[in-house]
Parts: C-alpha cells; structure tokens; sequence
C-alpha cells in the first residue's frame, strides 16, 4: 500500500491552478495526507507514516528526522538545502529536486529589470504618474544618454546554473558579449553556450549589465562588497534576482549614493523589507519584492514535474529529475 504525505503551506491546496498537480499525485496512490507543518516535531508522525513525500523543503531531512521515517522509498522537493542534500545521498533516499521550475522566471525577471533600467520606464512611469514628465522638444539635444539600448551591450552573468543558462538563452537575440563568472562551469560548458568565462573583477569591469544569479554558499556571504563595487563601469546597471546575503547593501547603497550606478534588487536581508529601510528612499534603486521566481507557472511546472517522478518511483523506474552530487554545489547552505 503506497502512503503519500504532500506537506505545503496552506494556500498549495486552496489554489485550483496549485491543487491540480497535488490532485494527480495523490491519484497515483492508495492513501495521502496533506498537511501544512513547518518543524520537525510537527511532521514527526505523518512522516514516519509515510512511504513517499512531497514538499517544499522544510523542515529539512536531517538523520534525526529520517531516523523517525523507516518507510520513506521517496522525497519530492521543490528546492533543497546543501545540508539536507547531502545527507540524502549519504543514506541513499531517493530524491526528485524540482528547483529548477523557477528558474525560467527569475531569468525574464532579470531580463525585465535590465530592460527597465537601460531605458529608465519605472522613472519615466512615475514622472507621468507625477505630471513632471520632460516632453522631447529639442530633438536629439534633449535626449537623457542614460536611456539607452541593451543590444550590443556587454552583460555580465554571475552564477551560471539554471537561471544564469535561460538568461543567456533570452540575450541571445540582442547580440550582447556575454561574460560569466562562475567557479565550477566546465569549460566545455561555457563553449557551448557561447560566454566568456572570467575571474569575478574582470567581469565587473567590463560589463554594462551584472546578474546576480549565485547560490548562497558558504563562499559567497558578501560576494559583492564596497570594492567590488568600485570596479562597476560609471552608469552601470547592477540586479540582483539570486540571494540577500551575496550583497554588501550597505556598500551598494554607498555606491548608489555617489549617483553613477543604477541597481534593482528582489531580494533583502529582512523580508518583508522594514518600512523605514534606507534602500526605499534611494532614486536609483529599483525594488520588487521578492517576486522573481514566483508564478503560479513555476508551481505548476515544479509539482508536474514531482508528479511525474511519484510515478517513476512507484513503478521502479530511473528519476527524471533526481538529485546528484554534481548539484551540491549550486544547493544554498
């Protein structure tokens, strides 16, 4: 008898387009729970009743837990942390990672910031919306040069996994030089893929356009700070859609301060992000709150894809999207 614990927050099951995907996992079983627990105290016993999961990623799968779970066959994740991965593999639990169906959205996100900023339409927006908006009169003199194009322009990508590939993907058409900052890109890869690979100061030299799309590992707590900042090109356009914690914000806003830089941020430090934050009263700072990735496509793109895999594993079947040691390095922790 196979036994599925689907653990989520509450509004995974209220969501028609969401309870879809559960629906059709739960279908390929002979029973199912769904449950909305957030420590480990809390799934002890479901777990332990369980021969096959399906969740976000906490609470994580540490070996106190899945000491508690002698049945599970089966994890089906939407995202993993480094720690918890690597304690799975360790003890041979099969798991499905899911963490890529974000990623196609925080790239057109990224693609949508850096669009935004070259040509300024969130300041051009706001001035219309003010009634301060500067009209073209004196046609090509009053053209603002901090308007300009993305075509052409050298971008650089920092963190070269599933983001950072659908990005360069969606430059292609602007014919940019792409240059990539990314420690553990094989070299075939960054050929095939036609991009520059180059040590990180080099890349924020030369780019007009900088990416953030790292993992938080524990070598990249503050990845970018005061002096690598100081490399950015005058008028540069820096966005960060991966993690917080790769940014020194004070150091970006000192930047930001001097007027010669332009930055989008989707990501802080405390989210949601305090009301009295300095970042909200810098002019060109544009911020979004923590929406990147967060589509009802990519839930439905990651639970499809757990779906299908609940199905390869109840019929002994290889996994299509199994977690290997090749990803550990691109899991945060």
């Amino acid at each position: 008898m196979s036994k599925l614990l689907v653990n989520f927050p509450p509004g995974f099951f209220t969501v028609p387009a969401v309870r879809a995907a559960i629906d059709r996992a739960a279908a390929q079983v002979d029973a199912v729970r769904l449950t909305s627990h957030n420590t480990p105290d809390e799934i002890r016993a479901d777990l332990a009743w369980a021969d096959r999961l399906i969740y976000w990623s906490w609470p994580a799968l540490d070996d106190a837990l899945l000491d508690t779970a002698p049945n599970l066959r089966w994890s089906g994740q939407l995202d993993c942390g480094r720690a918890a991965a690597e304690t799975a593999l360790r003890r041979g639990l099969p798991v499905s990672l899911a963490k890529g169906c974000w990623s196609p959205a925080v790239a057109e996100m990224a693609l949508t910031l850096a669009l935004g900023l070259l040509r300024r339409t969130s300041d051009l927006h706001a001035a219309m919306r003010a009634g301060r908006e500067a009209w073209v009169a004196d046609f090509p003199g009053d053209i603002d040069p901090r308007e300009r194009e993305l075509s052409g322009r050298p971008v650089g990508i920092i963190g070269f996994g599933r983001i950072g590939r659908r990005l360069r993907e969606l430059l292609a058409p602007f014919g940019c030089r792409v240059l990539v900052h990314d420690p553990y890109l094989p070299a075939a890869v960054a050929q095939a893929a036609q991009v520059e690979s180059v040590p990180l100061h080099d890349l924020l030299r030369s780019a007009d356009v900088v990416v953030l799309c790292a993992a938080n590992t524990g070598g990249t707590a503050k990845l970018i700070g005061a002096a690598e900042f100081a490399l950015l090109r005058r008028d540069a356009v820096f966005i960060n859609v991966a993690r917080a914690a790769l940014v020194d914000h004070q150091a970006l806003a000192a930047r930001l301060a001097q007027g010669d830089l332009v930055a989008a941020l989707d990501v802080f430090d405390q989210e949601p992000l305090t009301a009295d934050s300095p970042l909200r009263g810098l002019p060109n700072l544009h911020l979004t709150p923590h929406r990147a990735g967060g589509l009802l496509a990519s839930v439905d793109r990651g639970l499809g894809w757990l779906a299908d895999d609940l199905g390869r594993s109840l019929a002994g079947q290889p996994l299509q999207h199994a977690l290997t040691p090749a990803m550990l390095p691109g899991l945060d922790g």
